[in-house]
């Protein structure tokens, strides 16, 4: 809770300055006569206290909320729903972001292509581009160095992915999924999955609760961890994983480790086709090793009638 609040306080902070700033003539042409309030002229819909107030040559953009996209200048296409959303982006290549919620985007400068929905949403996100966030506080922290490393994420659920600094290439999905990791190529899915990974790159976590941490090593790239499979909880009970007739991966519960058929609705269809590939060629040998034996049979029954139709040997007797 204390964290969340100092996350409040640090985002109505930036706020604040936002509304404290020195007032200047707003750079917004006259509506357009005739049209709905908030009509301006090169595709611009803005309505709000100062929502767009510092437009210059941007096209396309849509702002609506306290604040919302304050400083827009020269970037377009932008769209910010919330106060204080995308208040900052300003400048060419700023362009094609979609900020929905209070705060959300609200210290981007030049990133550009990302979607943050969801309060505070994409906070801290400042120069990086191409990333999802739907969710409270979700990538909160992405980008906050300002190296723009931090591309190409995608997080659903509240906090996901929160921690994040310089990661690229993760995918959360579930509220605190990869919460702690500030890392790269990571793939979590389920409430708290990947929870355990900081700094681990290339390691999938699926499963609520399934960190995509050895119990006994720890972090180790490249792993991937599916809950009832790895680490299963079931006593002394073995647990047989298999393809069933829809190609799912799926586990079976063995009562004391004892061996189970599994059902015939449950049998993999690429495991049958490779059963008939293996009588297949079972009976390919099979045939196979009849026509050798007739053929060596054959090569006996002809060296027999060779060796009877020889002619008798020849004694000669040396005559003095």
């Amino acid at each position: 809770m204390k964290t969340r609040l100092k996350i409040f306080t640090t985002v109505l902070s930036v706020l604040a300055c936002c509304a404290f700033l020195q007032t200047m003539q707003a750079q917004l042409p006259p509506e357009i006569p005739g049209n709905p309030d908030g009509c301006y002229p090169a595709f611009t819909t803005a309505e709000g206290c100062n929502a767009l107030h510092q437009l210059l040559g941007g096209i396309g953009n849509t702002a609506v909320g306290w604040y919302s996209n304050f400083l827009a200048g020269d970037a377009s296409f932008n769209t910010s729903v919330g106060a204080g959303a995308l208040a900052l982006t300003s400048g060419l290549g700023s362009g094609q972001n979609t900020a929905v919620g209070t705060a959300a985007m609200i210290l981007n400068l030049s990133g550009d292509s990302n979607v943050a929905v969801g309060s505070n949403a994409l906070v801290n996100n400042m120069i990086a581009g191409a990333n999802n966030g739907v969710g409270s506080f979700v990538l909160y922290n992405n980008d906050s160095s300002g190296a723009g490393l931090a591309n190409f994420n995608n997080a659903f659920g509240a906090f996901a992915l929160s921690s994040n600094i310089d990661g690229s290439g993760n995918t959360a999905i579930g509220d605190d999924a990869l919460s702690n990791a500030d890392a790269s190529n990571n793939t979590a899915v389920g409430v708290e999955a990947g929870a355990g990974i900081t700094t681990g790159s290339n390691i999938i976590a699926i499963g609520a609760g399934v960190s995509g941490v050895d119990s006994d090593l720890g972090e180790l790239d490249d792993s991937c961890y599916i809950g009832n499979i790895f680490n299963q909880p079931v006593s002394s009970d073995a647990v047989a994983v298999f393809i069933d007739s829809s190609g799912k991966l799926g586990t079976l519960v063995c009562p004391n480790g004892n061996r189970v058929s599994i059902p015939a609705s449950q049998a993999s269809k690429p495991q049958a086709m490779s059963n008939r590939k293996i009588e297949q060629l079972q009976a390919t040998v099979a045939r196979q090793q009849k026509q050798i034996d007739a053929l060596t049979a054959g090569l006996q029954k002809v060296s027999a009638q060779l060796e009877v139709s020889k002619p008798a040997p020849q004694v000669v007797t040396n005559k003095p």
